[in-house]
């Protein structure tokens, strides 16, 4: 199936021209000219949307707020920023939102495309080797610290009241879970969670942890069920005794 690319641009004329080009590279392509459209599109699409190539200067909705909105709600599209800012701050601000690259108008239609395409194979579960894959027993049930998770009825309560939690979040919680005391790379955690490359550069694994945190966490600036191991990953600890963070 060829990939489905949702480009959003409120720059007529722009837009149009993206739409032919990536068409005529044989991509499926959905254009949209603001934020909340973008949005709704991609919460309650009839088909996957592979590549989201985003605009920075939306009318109502900034690319900015498009990009965190969506990793918030734990969507690992990858992102192509668009904008005419070219100042440092801009970019960081955009790769902090979320944004997996950035590029400057005006652009190469030459360069667009390259970065379209690298982005769709390092995106592609397909990308990912069999080999990264571990066996590992199942967990169905899990009991710690103040957290009771029931993996098969997707319920989890926190000293007896249910919490809500995202798809994402509990499969996140429930791979810990499997994988206890051991340092899991955010490579692996893209492989084996998300289901896409352990190369493609996204905060969706950081911005996820940091939100089961405030749910599994009595102090969640100071987390002594999942860690952070500087440069390494997390580590998932069900029993802490001395254990300190070492972030």
């Amino acid at each position: 199936m060829r990939p489905h690319i949702l480009v959003v641009e409120d720059e007529k004329h722009l837009g149009v021209g993206i739409k032919y080009n990536l068409e005529a590279e044989n991509y499926r392509v959905t254009l949209v000219e603001d934020g909340p459209t973008a949005l709704r599109l991609i919460d309650g699409a009839a088909e996957p949307i592979d590549l989201i190539v985003l605009d920075l200067m939306l009318p109502g909705m900034s690319g900015y707020a498009v990009c965190e909105t969506i990793r918030d709600s734990g969507v690992t599209t990858p992102v192509l920023m668009l904008s005419a800012r070219t100042l440092a701050e801009d970019r960081t601000r955009g790769f902090d939102v979320g944004a997996n690259q950035y590029m400057n108008k005006p652009f190469e239609l030459d360069e667009l495309l390259s970065r379209v395409k690298n982005l769709l194979q390092m995106a592609s579960p397909h990308a990912a080797p069999a080999a990264s894959r571990r066996v590992r027993d199942a967990v169905e049930r899990l009991d710690f610290g103040h957290v009771s998770a029931n993996f098969l009825t997707h319920e989890v309560s926190v000293d007896g009241s249910v919490v809500q939690m995202t798809p994402k979040q509990l499969k996140l919680l429930r791979y810990f879970a499997e994988n206890p005391d051991r340092v899991i790379s955010r490579s692996e955690l893209l492989t084996e969670v998300w289901e896409i490359s352990g190369n493609l550069q996204t905060r969706a694994v950081d911005q996820t942890v940091a939100q089961l945190r405030k749910v599994i966490e009595l102090d969640n600036t100071n987390p002594i069920h999942l860690l952070t191991i500087r440069d390494a990953g997390y580590r998932f600890i069900v029993h802490p005794s001395s254990e300190v963070d070492e972030d």
